[in-house]
């Protein structure tokens, strides 16, 4: 499991760019440049990292589903996701 500090970080970072995307999107409208530049570093959706919902893991991240390949497969071999199924041919 990851750091507690590193989630929080993440989801204090995620709140940010949730509170000046519209204001970011009305300044590149307009382009002005030296205004994006005053905005807080981490107000940039690029610096936003995908997590495991469950873990904090940052690597090995399924989008479609949230969450990191060994949660996936934990919840797949006990039934949690429905419509996944182990492969057998």
């Amino acid at each position: 499991m990851a750091k507690k500090s590193l989630i929080a970080r993440e989801r204090k970072r995620e709140k940010l760019v949730a509170r000046y995307a519209e204001k970011r999107q009305r300044l590149k409208e307009a382009g002005d440049y030296e205004a994006l530049d005053k905005l807080p570093r981490n107000a940039s959706p690029v610096r936003l990292h995908n997590r495991c919902k469950l873990t904090g893991r940052p690597k090995g991240y399924m989008r479609k589903f949230g969450i990191c390949r060994n949660m996936f497969r934990k919840m797949a071999s006990e039934g949690k996701i429905p419509g996944v199924t182990k492969a057998s041919w």
